[in-house]
C-alpha cells in the first residue's frame, strides 16, 4: 500500500511540474521581415511551446514598454506567464524560469549571437542568458 501511494505521489508530482510547460502560451513580438525571429519561433514549438507571433515596425516601443534596457536588447521580444523574454533565449532556459519563478522582470540573450536558437549556423559563438530585473540589473543565469 506505501508502495502505491509513493507511485501515486511521484506521479501527481511530475504531472504538475510538467503542467508549467505542456502548451506554455507565449507572445512574441517581432519584426516582419526577420528570418531569425521565426527560426526562434519554430525552436519554441518544437520545445512545446504555443505561439502567437505579433509583426511590429514598432520594436524599440515594444521593449521600451515591457522594460528592456538598451543593453539588454535583441531583435524580438516575448511575454511569457507575467516575464519578458529578450532575444534568442533557449526554450529549456525559459522552462527553467517558468519552474523557478524567480523576483525578476525576465531572460534576454543581448544581441544575436551565433549558435543560440535561431541563430544556427556554420558558428558557435559563446553566449550568456541573463536575468534583468526593472532597474536594468543583471545576473548570469547560463552560459552557452
Amino acid at each position: 500500500m506505501k508502495q502505491i501511494l509513493r507511485l501515486i505521489t511521484a506521479t501527481l508530482f511530475t504531472l504538475n511540474s510538467t503542467h508549467t510547460f505542456a502548451g506554455e502560451r507565449i507572445t512574441v513580438y517581432k519584426s516582419p521581415t526577420c528570418g531569425c525571429c521565426s527560426a526562434w519561433i519554430k525552436h519554441l514549438k518544437q520545445n512545446g511551446f504555443e505561439v502567437t507571433a505579433h509583426n511590429t515596425t514598432k520594436m524599440q516601443q515594444v521593449k521600451q514598454s515591457l522594460g528592456v534596457q538598451p543593453e539588454h536588447t535583441s531583435c524580438h521580444t516575448a511575454e511569457v506567464s507575467g516575464y519578458v523574454i529578450e532575444g534568442h533565449v533557449p526554450a529549456n532556459e525559459i522552462k527553467r524560469l517558468l519552474q523557478e519563478k524567480p523576483a525578476v522582470s525576465g531572460l534576454t540573450v543581448p544581441g544575436m549571437p551565433m549558435g543560440s536558437p535561431g541563430m544556427e549556423g556554420g558558428r558557435k559563438d559563446h553566449y550568456q542568458v541573463l536575468t534583468f530585473d526593472k532597474k536594468g540589473n543583471s545576473q548570469v543565469y547560463a552560459d552557452y
